[in-house]
């Protein structure tokens, strides 16, 4: 399984950007998919996540500015990250619970991709 996360860059604040995180692989299923970062000197925090029932949780910091949401069909997950501020710049890591089909048996594994650096920065 690999998730490939894109989508990062620079911006000014005020502005935005769309996080995108694809995953591939022999999955059965998406459990949740979420978006962490990771600014420097501080401890990776979670930004958002979306379960597969369609109920989020985002970060009290992002609230009203980040939308979360999965394409199923694309087993991508993606970050619409609005009203950025300078505080949001942070390296941004994708998580999947997933639901592996290996055959004749399914097994339940977590994966993240690679990260992608958000700079939010006038």
């Amino acid at each position: 399984v690999q998730l490939q996360a894109s989508g990062g860059g620079l911006v000014q604040p005020g502005g935005s950007l769309r996080l995108s995180c694809a995953a591939s692989g022999p999955i059965f299923s998406i459990n949740e998919m979420g978006w962490y970062r990771q600014a420097p000197g501080k401890q990776r925090e979670v930004v958002a996540v979306m379960y597969s029932g369609g109920s989020t949780y985002y970060a009290d910091s992002v609230k009203g500015r980040f939308t979360i949401s999965i394409d199923n069909a694309k087993k991508t997950v993606y970050l619409q990250m609005n009203s950025l501020k300078v505080e949001d710049t942070a390296v941004y890591t994708c998580n999947a619970e997933l639901i592996l089909d290996l055959g004749s048996r399914r097994f339940p594994g977590d994966y993240w991709g690679q990260g992608t650096q958000v700079t939010v920065s006038s």
